[in-house]
């Protein structure tokens, strides 16, 4: 998804400020990339389930659910940690963090207005309830395709130059933290198949000793068993 990473004809970056990098900033284009996949896959999933087959509009309801809660979480993460640092920091990029809030806050209303709707139809499997809830989902990629790309191609590059390596790592360590464990494995599964093949040793030795290894044991058969089940028929991509 590099090519994705651009900025389109009318919009422009602020200034970056001079120096060297503090901090390694690449890794927020993964999570992207991840996001993007999953909400891609949404209104698919929804649209496939067929009306009234409630075990199978249990399961992916439970994953979108999953799915919504953890980009929450990665968004509250840059409004605590992130946001007020670039505005006291790089004031050049003031407007373009309000930008930010204000698209976080955009995103935040359409999950809102999708959650009901979540819930009425993993219940029920209801036929017209299926068909809002994927136009919903449609409707939040299109406003979070936006967002994701602009983030990593107006804000990272001055954040990699005001925010201390220790500072961006506590993003990660703030998704971490907040993801149930019975979820973070199959999630952090998604993150590194959603990834090209040549950026994940770099991310891998990122992560902290702990997943790693608790994804060698266990956690890549917990990703693989779920794919399957979302996607049957469809060959599992590898993941290290």
């Amino acid at each position: 998804m590099d090519d994705f990473y651009v900025a389109a004809p009318g919009e422009s970056a602020p200034q970056v400020p001079q120096g060297p990098l503090l901090c390694d900033g690449r890794d927020m284009r993964i999570v992207h990339n991840a996001f993007l996949w999953g909400y891609q896959q949404a209104p698919v999933l929804v649209r496939d389930v067929a009306p009234g087959d409630t075990e199978r509009s249990a399961f992916v309801g439970r994953w979108l659910g999953d799915l919504d809660a953890t980009l929450h979480v990665h968004h509250e993460g840059e409004d605590q940690l992130l946001w007020d640092k670039l505005e006291q920091r790089a004031p050049a990029c003031a407007l373009h963090v309000g930008q930010m809030r204000a698209q976080h806050a955009q995103v935040q209303e359409l999950l809102r207005q999708a959650a009901p709707m979540l819930v009425a139809w993993t219940r029920t499997a209801d036929a017209e309830i299926g068909k809002s809830l994927a136009t919903a989902y449609e409707n939040l990629l299109g406003v979070l395709s936006n967002h994701l790309r602009r983030e990593v191609v107006e804000v990272v590059p001055v954040a990699e130059k005001v925010v201390s390596q220790q500072e961006w790592e506590q993003l990660a360590e703030h998704g971490l933290g907040a993801i149930p464990r019975s979820r973070l494995m199959p999630q952090l599964g998604m993150l590194l198949a959603s990834t090209p093949a040549q950026e994940r040793p770099g991310f891998v030795e990122g992560m902290p000793r702990a997943v790693r290894v608790m994804y060698r044991l266990f956690g890549r058969r917990q990703f693989e068993k779920q794919y399957r089940l979302l996607f049957p028929g469809v060959t599992v991509p590898r993941t290290p």
